[in-house]
């Protein structure tokens, strides 16, 4: 069997580890993939985004199941594609896909299906508007787009009504970079102007979603969907913020941890009822089906969980801990996806504990700087059930170099979290790059809150 994974960054790592351990023995292509799939597959130079060149090498090389992990591939229409040329590929289609990137659309769906989430506001330009913003997006003409952007001046006036915090989204794809947490109306103010008027993230700012500033404990949950029967992953808990204690801005995430004791049975079933089921109702009410994972990012508030996001794809770094603990076939499961037949399967996992840390470049989540070598690689995979998936490495020579963002994932498994975070720190203790930033209180609370005494790991930041 051949499978073909899309992408290159740390979650691609993860599954194609996964996938590699099948049964059935598949042969593994990774495009473009990374230095960490190359030792257990095969690297195809085709970036992720290049969707025909994507279908030319899978119809030559009869890629038997294709495996597409990164958001953009997915909105483009990737399945749609590879579906019309009748091969077999595990996500959702274009139109099921606006769940992620369209969170302006996510929103509108989610009122009408009653799904529990902040109460918000959306604000997006004309068509008109939209012309005038990309042509005045030079720095010397922002002036323009100022004062002739309705939609900022309507934002503008409806975060100056809200007291206390705010949170606003850019509503396109902004690869995790796209959520501000605002402690204050005139900090909002600041986001409204960096996204609809200089523009920094293009367009996919263009249209803001303001809502309010929900309270409570924040967590993932993911379920594999065949556009039947809904099937939900075990569960994690990531860190969006970059620093301890959750400070600084929010990035793609810097660590994980599963299981998340958090959630629990009963609340489990609640979120299936009113999460999952309605907002796949919704969907095919429009005639749209769902194939392949929905991410629910949750806030577990004192009136209960509601939903933060939704994602139409694996999580990133919480498929790295919960690829570990699978212990069933990752092949069975996304052909019984692709399939229809998820009914028949019964997912079985690892009764351990996993802990993920996030090893970043210097400036991440900015303008984050890449070259630097990185040492210690073999010593932190030789820490018993440790891991460790690239994320944004590169060969250079004989050497592994750090080349964007999040560099690496160290991922342990202990028989509690308290063993998992110590030997996930200690692996983490081996590696070394220039400005090498991590988080040090990745599952600390959880340990805390079970009564185990904090980890003794000794960990440092270069």
């Amino acid at each position: 069997m051949k499978v073909l994974v899309v992408g290159g960054g740390g979650r691609e790592h993860a599954l194609a580890w996964k996938l590699s351990q099948s049964a059935c023995r598949p042969t593994l292509y990774c495009a473009p993939g990374n230095p960490g799939t190359a030792a257990i597959g095969t690297n195809v130079p085709i970036e992720q985004d290049d969707l025909d060149g994507l279908l030319q090498f899978a119809r030559r090389e009869r890629i038997d199941l294709t495996v597409v992990g990164p958001e953009d591939p997915l909105c483009a229409g990737i399945v749609d594609q590879f579906e019309a040329a009748g091969l077999t590929v595990f996500g959702p289609r274009s139109a099921a896909a606006r769940l992620e990137g369209e969170k302006a659309f996510a929103k509108q769906l989610m009122r009408t299906c009653g799904v529990p989430t902040a109460d918000a506001r959306v604000f997006s330009p004309s068509d008109r508007e939209r012309m005038l913003l990309r042509a005045a997006s030079r720095p010397g003409e922002q002036d323009v787009a100022r004062h002739v952007v309705r939609a900022y001046d309507l934002a503008r006036e409806y975060v100056a009504t809200r007291e206390g915090g705010i949170v606003v989204k850019a509503s396109g794809l902004a690869k995790g970079k796209g959520v501000f947490v605002c402690d204050e109306p005139a900090e909002a103010l600041k986001v409204l102007e960096r996204l609809m008027v200089e523009r920094v993230l293009g367009d996919a700012g263009e249209t803001v979603v303001i809502e309010e500033r929900l309270i409570g404990r924040e967590v993932s949950l993911m379920a594999m969907v065949d556009g039947t029967s809904i099937y939900q992953l075990d569960t994690a808990q990531d860190y969006k913020r970059l620093r301890d204690g959750d400070q600084g801005p929010n990035t793609g995430g810097m660590g994980a941890y599963s299981p998340a004791p958090a959630i629990d049975a009963g609340t489990l079933s609640l979120i299936d009822r009113e999460v999952f089921v309605p907002v796949l109702d919704g969907l095919r009410r429009e005639n749209v089906e769902y194939r392949g994972v929905l991410y629910a990012g949750l806030m577990l508030t004192a009136g209960g969980p509601k939903v933060l996001e939704f994602n139409c794809r694996f999580g990133d770094p919480e498929t790295q801990v919960l690829m570990v603990r699978l212990n069933s076939d990752l092949v069975s499961v996304m052909e019984a996806v692709v399939r229809g037949r998820l009914d028949h399967l019964t997912l079985e996992w690892d009764a351990r504990h996993a802990v993920c840390v996030v090893l970043a470049a210097p400036g991440y989540p900015d303008a984050s700087t890449g070259g630097a070598r990185i040492e210690g690689l073999d010593a932190a995979s030789a820490v018993p059930d440790v891991h460790v998936f690239h994320a944004g490495t590169r060969r250079d020579g004989d050497s592994i170099v750090a080349a964007r963002g999040r560099v690496l994932n160290v991922v342990a498994l202990g028989e509690t979290l308290e063993q998992a975070r110590s030997r996930a720190y200690e692996a983490v203790g081996r590696i070394s790059f220039s400005g090498m930033q991590f988080r040090t209180d990745i599952g600390a609370a959880a340990v805390d809150r079970s009564g185990a005494a904090g980890s003794t790991a000794s960990v440092r930041a270069n």
